[in-house]
């Protein structure tokens, strides 16, 4: 890999159009074919790209989340990627920012790699911040062994609405002092080992009900509010110095005179609030501008990467109109503009493109997971002494956990009738239950005869439940009613075990949930 260049003499050796280059972070996918990659090579060479920003694969990325398009899976993943970012690295003329969005690690894009645990984990960790310093540095760590010099969170975003599709699990939780404090000390641990970070979604996405990859989410508040709420902890942190902001895809129309336009390219928002109000002079990047919040209304190609540079974005990611869109900056931006954000982006390459200790193997999650799941077991309803008298009775255990993914829904209703049939004489439940999945859609994937199942359990027999999964899964259980209810947040082997010695009474549940539930 080339030598990065003083910040000075690359503001002298640049031409205008690699300047305008430099500004672009498009996709980079760990599935590509050869001629893929091949085509991103070309473009990295012959538009001078500032950067990448590695996704799984194009069935993967942010507009097909949904799963329309069937997943590959790599076993070698992590080779793939270090390979690729070589590949691409050479391909430049100037040293590639290579980024990942690694909220819980690399896992979160990458398969077989280390996976820690999500936000909303963290944040039953009630004045536990040197876990979450620990995980940022781990996770910053296994970046560097992959040739990854910016980790595009933590997710800021205070989680106020328990029905929010796309933040939810992603946020430290509903309390802005607890997201603030988590929040900087995985900063901190990241910084430490000399990983770049961005705070996201500007400004504020955890008021929302849709989701900004499929809509534009509307948050109609007053300006007050804004400032009170979802503002506050990006101006904390902003105070404390971060490399980096993400602005997301929102309409906010208290900040703004045209509130048609999205957060993300939006002249008021970002250089009005952000920039000027906040005083925020470091690097701005977009979310993603495939998504459909922004892309869909502007088919003219080059326009909105335009409109996202001219709003004040620094770096323009997941940009998929990239030759249009230099010619738009090129035609339409003055140069003292472009050389503003060249400066920025030079001094996040200065600082993040040198070799540092550079690891040679990935980290081991398991020890620092183990400790988070003791930290963040949570009992939820019912006590202690509750859950003893229960130990000593005949009671039956049942999991309720999807084993495979290609489970028909008439073969799990016969699965419950099974079940229906075995318990049928029992009187006390040990009920482990795993949602199919982490996101809300769908009601987080659980069918409504398997809701079902699980109240009528709780209605008539009595039930002690271990839930490992998205806490907001728990809205559709009537767990009041339950002899008692502990989340353990993940289903990771660790988080099984310290849910299990809860159980045996020889381990204190510690966390305290982070949010509210409906």
């Amino acid at each position: 890999m080339n030598k990065i260049i003083p910040t000075n003499q690359a503001m002298q050796q640049l031409t205008l159009k690699q300047k305008v280059g430099q500004l672009f972070m498009p996709a980079a996918f760990i599935n590509d074919t050869e001629e893929e990659i091949q085509q991103l090579e070309k473009l990295i060479a012959e538009h001078h790209i500032g950067g990448i920003c590695f996704f799984h694969s194009r069935a993967s990325a942010a507009t097909n989340f949904e799963g329309k398009k069937k997943i590959v899976v790599n076993e070698d993943s992590f080779g793939t990627l270090k390979n690729l970012i070589n590949r691409y690295q050479k391909a430049a003329t100037y040293p590639l920012l290579i980024s990942i969005d690694a909220e819980w690690g690399l896992a979160m894009r990458i398969e077989n790699t280390p996976q820690y645990p999500y936000a909303i984990t963290l944040g039953a960790n009630k004045n536990n911040t040197d876990l979450v310093f620990e995980v940022g540095q781990n996770i910053a760590k296994d970046c560097k062994t992959a040739g990854i010099h910016w980790n595009l969170s933590p997710v800021v975003d205070v989680n106020v609405n328990p029905n929010n599709p796309v933040i939810g699990y992603r946020s430290f939780g509903d309390d802005k002092e607890q997201v603030i404090s988590l929040a900087k000390a995985f900063v901190k641990g990241t910084q430490s080992e000399g990983v770049l970070t961005s705070i996201k979604h500007f400004p504020g996405h955890g008021d929302t009900a849709t989701d900004s990859h499929l809509g534009l989410p509307i948050i109609d508040k007053t300006k007050e509010d804004l400032i009170a709420n979802e503002l506050y902890p990006f101006q904390k942190l902003i105070d404390e110095g971060v490399d980096s902001v993400m602005v997301g895809h929102l309409s906010v129309p208290a900040l703004t005179t045209n509130a048609e336009l999205p957060s993300s390219i939006n002249k008021d928002i970002i250089t009005g609030v952000l920039r000027n109000e906040m005083g925020f002079d470091g690097v701005v990047i977009s979310d993603a501008l495939n998504m459909h919040a922004v892309s869909k209304h502007y088919p003219t190609k080059g326009e909105l990467e335009w409109l996202a540079f001219n709003a004040g974005n620094d770096v323009l990611c997941f940009a998929e109109h990239i030759e249009e869109g230099i010619e738009h900056i090129l035609k339409n931006a003055s140069e003292a503009q472009i050389n503003k954000s060249i400066e920025r982006i030079w001094k996040l390459k200065e600082k993040a493109i040198i070799p540092k200790n550079i690891p040679q193997e990935l980290t081991d999650p398991s020890p620092l997971n183990k400790k988070i799941a003791e930290q963040s077991l949570t009992l939820h309803h019912g006590s202690t002494e509750k859950i003893e008298h229960f130990r000593a009775t005949n009671f039956c255990t049942l999991t309720l956990k999807r084993f495979g993914a290609d489970q028909t829904n008439q073969e799990i209703v016969e699965n419950i009738a099974d079940m229906r049939k075995e318990i049928k004489n029992e009187t006390e439940i040990l009920l482990l239950l795993t949602p199919p999945q982490i996101k809300p859609t769908n009601n987080f994937g659980f069918l409504q005869e398997e809701i079902d199942f699980v109240n009528e359990l709780i209605a008539s027999k009595k039930v002690v439940l271990y839930h490992f999964g998205n806490p907001y899964a728990l809205q559709f259980f009537k767990t009041d009613k339950t002899t008692a209810t502990v989340i353990a947040y993940q289903n990771f082997k660790e988080f099984q075990d310290v849910a299990a010695a809860h159980f045996m009474g020889t381990l204190e549940a510690k966390g305290k949930l982070p949010v509210k539930l409906n």
